[in-house]
């Protein structure tokens, strides 16, 4: 992540011919910027409701209708929700940052990602990272990049798996920020990468590295996504297939027998019906039928937080151990272990052919 800006000034560089009283320019750069879901400020009230008020206004998350929806919202479910997801929150909170741990994870992710990227190109390539709600914001961090030079920019959303609510939101808001630029820097956005090797083998090496000094073998393991509506699979979105070939592909990587690794959905908000079955309802049953001893890992998310460190350790777990279940184990996102990063650079050198060469290449 870049802190110094080395700009041309009239008569050298990129401004050899220019004339005297041409404003200085950041000699031309290219930024991949990183970009997880988002992260409030902090656990009290006023930080809850601002982050779940941006979060839940944005019609990709609940697209109601919005005169419909807000007044819902902003009078009946942030007068409750904030203190409740505060709560959450404060479980996990890392107390000694003083954040949450996604931001935590995401900046540990990002900068082994720097380094390797550093390793490659230099400094040709400026890396930093950003979230779609809360801070540090899309818009101040491509607006960084872009006044360090970044002339091309590389929208990298840390989503295996393409969703509307989530991949699509954060190339939104990048391009929402786009709009208020007099010189716009050219924009690709990295595709689902949910059949990545790098990706799956990262995935099924984490589920072996858990399994191996187990005592006693989960009899299931059950893959947990975060959920959407129903409604969205028949209105286009590729999320639900896409989290049930990673299923599979995960299976196959691991060379285990079909219905070992079960697909289910996490996160249910609203009354609406929702992809299933429900992981916390899922675990119960796997429970009544004899399982006792499952695992349960979060292939769409690249780093833990919320939904996997209170929502999977304390609600879902509770619902497997009340129905009678006696071992349950969580398997950790892949969060800034190596292979992971490997796989995220890999998928970024693919994704920036033709703009930057790695230093150690000839022509």
């Amino acid at each position: 992540m870049s802190t110094t800006i080395a700009k041309d000034q009239p008569g050298e560089g990129r401004l050899e011919h220019a004339q005297s009283d041409h404003p200085p320019i950041a000699r031309a750069k290219v930024g991949v910027v990183l970009v997880n879901l988002g992260t409030p400020d902090n656990t009290d009230y006023g930080s809850m409701r601002r982050y779940l008020s941006e979060f839940l206004s944005d019609q990709r998350v609940v697209d109601y209708a919005r005169w419909k929806w807000q007044p819902i919202l902003q009078l009946i479910v942030l007068t409750r929700r904030p203190f409740l997801s505060g709560q959450a929150y404060k479980s996990i909170w890392n107390t000694e940052k003083d954040e949450s741990p996604l931001l935590t994870i995401t900046r540990a992710q990002t900068e082994k990602f720097a380094a390797q990227m550093q390793s490659l190109y230099g400094d040709e390539v400026v890396v930093d990272f950003c979230m779609r709600y809360g801070n540090p914001s899309t818009e101040s961090v491509l607006t960084r990049l872009v006044e360090d030079g970044c002339e091309r920019i590389l929208l990298f959303p840390l989503y295996p798996q393409y969703g509307s609510p989530t991949t699509a939101t954060a190339n939104d808001q990048a391009f929402r920020a786009l709009m208020k630029m007099k010189w716009q820097p050219a924009i690709r956005t990295v595709p689902a990468y949910f059949e990545h090797p790098g990706y799956l083998r990262a995935l099924a090496t984490s589920v072996t590295d858990v399994y191996e000094p187990l005592s006693e073998r989960p009899s299931k393991l059950v893959a947990s996504y975060h959920g959407v509506p129903e409604r969205f699979l028949h209105e286009g979105d590729p999320y639900h297939c896409q989290c049930q070939k990673t299923t599979r592909l995960l299976r196959e990587k691991l060379g285990w027998e079909k219905g070992s690794i079960d697909t289910a959905f996490q996160s249910k908000f609203g009354p609406e019906k929702w992809l299933g079955p429900a992981t916390v309802d899922h675990v119960a049953e796997l429970a009544r039928q004899g399982h006792k001893h499952i695992a349960v890992i979060s292939p769409a998310f690249t780093a833990d937080c919320v939904e996997t460190l209170e929502e999977i350790e304390d609600e879902i777990r509770e619902s497997f151990i009340a129905a009678g279940g006696e071992t349950f184990t969580y398997i950790p996102c892949l969060n800034d272990r190596d292979d992971h990063i490997e796989a995220l650079v890999d998928i970024a050198n693919n994704e920036l052919g033709g703009w930057v060469m790695p230093v150690s290449s000839t022509a």
